[in-house]
């Protein structure tokens, strides 16, 4: 009984004792400096995929690239984007049902260099980006000479042996307009 006491007369005297902003008190009693009332600002994801735009005369065509699975080609595509490389470059080979090539620095279809190919087994589909090659082996594939598919159909049997790095968010009817010869105006990681 006179620990109950005890034990009631501490909780009351404590609670009659008022604390001088008590809501910035730690169990120590040290005050804290007073909180951002704004929310944080989430960490950026590792694994957000990139977006470019790529411009053509007749508008821009958005693509979504696939950074998680594709990542040294994404990287070597970026950093050819970031240096304007592809800008004024053409759709050097256009076949209707099929696809539109472009990227070769020469316009010729021979040109660019050489990297490992990254194949995975995402199905090529309208909209599809994918890296040239040769038909020599499908381990190595071009460094700049891209293309996107017109039609499922048209692409479906390149699924596991070429790369296919990214798909067309929007601009289907700007990619369906593509044709030989036209420039790639610039591709931007700035989509607008």
């Amino acid at each position: 009984m006179k620990n109950l006491f005890i034990l009631l007369f501490s909780v009351v005297f404590l609670s009659s004792c008022s604390l001088k902003n008590s809501s910035n008190l730690t169990p120590t009693s040290m005050p804290l400096p007073p909180q951002d009332q704004t929310s944080p600002s989430p960490a950026p994801d590792a694994n957000t995929s990139p977006i470019v735009g790529l411009k053509t005369k007749n508008g821009q065509i958005v693509i979504k690239l696939y950074q998680q699975e594709t990542p040294n080609t994404v990287a070597n595509f970026l950093k050819k984007v970031d240096s304007g490389f592809y800008n004024g470059l053409t759709f050097h080979r256009v076949i209707a049902d099929f696809m539109a090539q472009g990227g070769d620095p020469t316009g010729t279809g021979s040109g660019g260099g050489k990297q490992k190919s990254e194949l995975n087994q995402i199905p090529f589909k309208r909209g599809s980006l994918g890296l040239a090659r040769t038909p020599e082996t499908k381990e190595i594939s071009n460094d700049s000479q891209f293309f996107i598919c017109f039609t499922d159909v048209g692409c479906q049997h390149l699924t596991g042996d070429y790369v296919n790095f990214g798909e067309v968010l929007s601009g289907f009817d700007i990619l369906d307009q593509i044709q030989g010869g036209d420039k790639i105006i610039e591709i931007t990681q700035n989509t607008k």
